[in-house]
């Protein structure tokens, strides 16, 4: 089994649409007003947004998105007017992550795990 996509709910598809261009992802699927789908540069996952006349209570959701030049990567994302909640920081986890919400509060986490992401010391053996 692999994952194929993820799906988060938008109040707004025209303004979500270009906030996730902004990120770097490539729309492929634009079915306004109700859903689109965009292409992850790297990979083979594709992440989705979809209407919705109200959004989920508490955090919402969370959404990984790994970057191999993290620190690169945030500097040309904030180069296209999008605002971080944490700069790329060192983690207890042994990730760096830089944190940010779009405009439907979920919550985005770009990261770069490199071999811990999969194969942390803490990993269950089999």
């Amino acid at each position: 089994m692999n994952l194929n996509q993820i799906t988060v709910p938008s109040l707004d598809l025209t303004k979500s649409i270009p906030f996730y261009e902004k990120l770097g992802l490539k729309l492929i699927i634009k079915a306004l007003p109700h859903y689109a789908r965009f292409e992850c540069p790297n990979g083979n996952a594709t992440f989705s947004i979809h209407q919705t006349n109200k959004l989920p209570k508490g955090d919402g959701v969370y959404v990984y998105f790994e970057c191999e030049n993290l620190d690169e990567h945030v500097e040309n994302i904030k180069r296209n007017g999008i605002e971080f909640d944490q700069e790329p920081t060192d983690q207890s986890w042994l990730w760096r992550e830089a944190r940010l919400k779009d405009l439907d509060g979920n919550q985005l986490i770009l990261f770069y795990g490199g071999e811990n992401r999969l194969n942390p010391p803490w990993r269950i053996k089999n």
